[in-house]
């Protein structure tokens, strides 16, 4: 097993524990009266992301070396991730869930941009497989995120807006 292998593990593991916090927090926000708004387009980012990685396994070949500078940005991506969802706490999700009458976060990360956790996981995606020189899974999960990312962005934001004007 050489380094790439293990930043493969840790993202997997990374994901896999993701998706328990993300699951714990969006049964208790239901339960509490909070409203899920896109869900149709959320199989398809679970796909996304689940094909991001098999592409990674399958395709890395057994003596990749890293980028040094690339696994710095990628560390650097990994902190910007704990940030956001330390500062989202309990209302962290990987779905659209909204409280009604609650108050926007717009502290930590949010204080800079609007969809924090979005930029994090650009970059992830084009900055892991290019850390190997893989730019095509780059190029191709990156585009199909792009687009991903536009329409679960703009039900986001529509979901929002009377939280942004209330």
């Amino acid at each position: 097993m050489n380094l790439f292998h293990l930043v493969l593990a840790v993202l997997i593991v990374q994901r896999l524990a993701e998706l328990v916090l993300a699951n714990r927090n969006t049964r208790r926000l239901l339960a509490e009266g909070a409203e899920e708004h896109g869900r149709r387009h959320y199989p398809l980012f679970v796909l996304l992301h689940g094909g991001w990685i098999a592409a990674l396994v399958v395709l890395t070949p057994a003596d990749a070396t890293i980028e040094p500078v690339l696994l710095v940005v990628f560390v650097l991506l990994q902190l910007g991730r704990v940030w956001v969802i330390a500062t989202l706490g309990k209302y962290w999700t990987t779905r659209i869930i909204t409280v009604p009458g609650a108050p926007l976060v717009r502290r930590g990360p949010f204080r800079l941009v609007r969809h924090p956790n979005y930029l994090v996981v650009v970059g992830e995606i084009a900055v892991v497989p290019l850390m190997i020189g893989l730019w095509q899974v780059a190029v191709v999960f990156s585009i199909l995120n792009l687009a991903l990312l536009a329409w679960r962005i703009r039900i986001e934001e529509q979901a929002l807006q009377p939280r942004r004007t209330g």
